[in-house]
């Protein structure tokens, strides 16, 4: 049989794609993106349909309808993943991280970088297009409960979960990573903790705005921890300079061994 023939010969191995060793976790990093990108564009659309013609009057009973609904269904389903993802994370935690090897290692951080891309990902849509959304919805309209169209998506779902991601970071970090396990890494934990802080000044605010003042000024004191708590989102850069250090040195033990 000559060469050519060979070539298309049904009986040659057909070549697959085959992800590289490091990025294993790819295809479930790109499905959560997706099913993120989803919810936040359900949301965005569900305002754009049912906010202004049923989301003005609290006392309305579409409000209760299309919004106190909502409200209760993402309380249920924060409820359930919160202490699942979290309980998994903590339970299959790596109990033997000195074993591990310089290859497994490498494949955890770019896992990492994938959690933090996530989380990131998470902050910016609640920090940008429903926060500022929901500062155009306050010079608009009357903000007579806390529990408004916006509030209800912005406080009490896109906040939560984006603290649910970046804990789930935290976490992955310092279970399954020696690097991290060994001491509270500076800047993972203040890219956690500050946008954290963001949903601690949404209550402080939301009371401000009852009993101090209606109208919405942006640039008033009781705003300043919003601004805070997203600087302190820059320690990401942080943690990607923490992982190229490790990773050069994990790079030098796989050359130096082949």
């Amino acid at each position: 049989m000559s060469i050519s023939t060979k070539a298309i010969s049904p009986a040659t191995p057909q070549a697959t794609f085959k992800l590289p060793w490091y990025l294993r976790d790819l295809p479930k990093y790109l499905l959560t993106f997706a099913v993120m990108t989803v919810i936040y564009v359900g949301f965005r659309m569900y305002q754009g349909a049912y906010a202004i013609s049923t989301g003005l009057d609290s006392s309305d009973p579409a409000f209760d309808t299309h919004w106190m609904r909502l409200l209760y269904l993402e309380g249920a389903f924060l409820a359930i993943v919160f202490p699942s993802l979290w309980g998994y994370l903590w339970y299959t935690r790596d109990q033997n991280l000195d074993k591990i090897t310089p290859k497994e290692e490498i494949t955890r951080y770019f896992t990492l970088t994938m959690w933090i891309s996530i989380y990131t990902f998470a902050v910016y849509w609640a920090g940008s297009y429903f926060a500022e959304q929901d500062n155009s919805w306050h010079q608009v309209s009357i903000r007579d409960t806390p529990f408004t169209a916006n509030h209800i998506i912005e406080f009490y779902f896109n906040f939560p979960f984006y603290i649910l991601m970046g804990g789930s970071a935290w976490l992955y970090a310092r279970t399954r990573l020696p690097l991290y396990a060994k001491g509270i890494s500076v800047p993972l934990t203040l890219a956690v903790v500050g946008p954290f802080m963001i949903f601690v000044s949404v209550g402080f605010n939301e009371w401000g705005h009852t009993f101090w003042f209606r109208e919405e000024f942006f640039a008033v004191p009781i705003h300043w921890g919003f601004v805070t708590g997203v600087w302190f989102a820059h320690g990401v850069g942080g943690i990607l300079l923490q992982q190229v250090q490790r990773l050069i040195q994990l790079l030098d033990e796989i050359e130096d061994v082949a």
